[in-house]
């Protein structure tokens, strides 16, 4: 099984409001809900691709129990550790200009990370765990070093998706993939790139310090591919950016997808990058018609064998 672990989740609450006026009475002419969280979206991907998975996490209140049944309605299975106070609303407000604000979340206790901890260590080998997203109150920064070392030491291949200085920590454990962008790359080095080709040391270096895959994408140009055989790039596909919420998500759901079901690093890859097109290009997360269509478009180069 794969079990997306969603820490921080939250209903994506997304307004159209055409002219919005700051100060005055506005009315939306469009409004969507979204079970939202990147462990979910990776789950939701999953299931378009025929892949099942459990969520992991902590939920609560009104708005843990729509994002219970929301998931049920999309036939996912769900395993969410039930908190005090209620899950968060995060707010995108589509006028003229996006505006987000994120909504604070409940706070977690030492007793729900302890079933958390219950939870994890009953993987074994055969599982796969998605790691990713924000923390909410009470979680140890450190949380997702240790949850990478309980998976190493039972031998549970797992995917970490975070994009701060913890992420070096979380190397020698050895994850399956990470995936940060080219500018959380650049802040993790303290860098600035001014061309592809000034990336490629620090991709390899990943791979040097742990990680037996890396991902670092970069929105319209696409993204590259480094591991232990080479360096692989798929350029950007085009298209109409319709919805940017996800698309890295969906990147991870598309890799996991085939790598858990024994293909190689570049197929699995190149799913990847299918998916997270095709979230781009959607107003929601990757259907699986839009996948199969963006997967036939989808071409990888070599840059580098070893």
């Amino acid at each position: 099984m794969i079990y997306a672990l969603t820490l921080n989740p939250a209903i994506d609450y997304v307004i159209n409001v055409p002219g919005f006026e700051e100060g005055k009475l506005n009315k939306t002419a469009k409004e969507y809900k979204f079970p939202g969280g990147k462990g979910i979206n990776v789950s939701r991907v999953l299931a378009q691709l025929g892949v099942p998975s459990r969520n992991l996490g902590f939920i609560g209140g009104f708005t843990g129990t729509f994002i219970e049944e929301q998931l049920i309605n999309h036939g996912l299975q769900n395993d969410f550790i039930h908190v005090s106070g209620d899950t968060r609303i995060n707010i995108k407000l589509k006028g003229e200009e996006e505006t987000e604000i994120n909504g604070l979340g409940p706070s977690i206790t030492q007793n729900d990370l302890d079933d958390l901890t219950v939870q994890i260590s009953s993987l074994t080998p055969e599982d796969w765990l998605i790691l990713s997203g924000s923390l909410p109150m009470g979680v140890p920064k450190d949380i997702y070093v240790t949850l990478s070392k309980m998976a190493h030491e039972q031998h549970v291949p797992f995917v970490v998706d975070i994009s701060d200085a913890s992420l070096f920590d979380v190397l020698k454990y050895k994850p399956s993939l990470i995936k940060p962008n080219e500018h959380e790359l650049a802040d993790l080095y303290n860098v600035e790139f001014k061309t592809i080709e000034d990336m490629l040391p620090y991709g390899e270096k990943l791979v040097q310090q742990g990680a037996r895959n890396v991902i670092i994408s970069m929105g319209a140009n696409g993204a590259i591919l480094f591991n232990e055989t080479g360096i692989y790039r798929a350029k950007g596909l085009t298209g109409t950016l319709v919805n940017s919420v996800g698309s890295g998500d969906s990147v991870v759901a598309g890799f996991v997808s085939q790598l858990s079901q024994g293909s190689d690093a570049v197929t699995a890859f190149k799913t990847g990058i299918a998916c997270g097109s095709a979230t781009a290009f959607s107003a929601d997360l990757a259907t699986e018609e839009e996948i199969k269509h963006q997967l036939a478009r989808v071409e990888i180069d070599v840059i580098k064998e070893y």
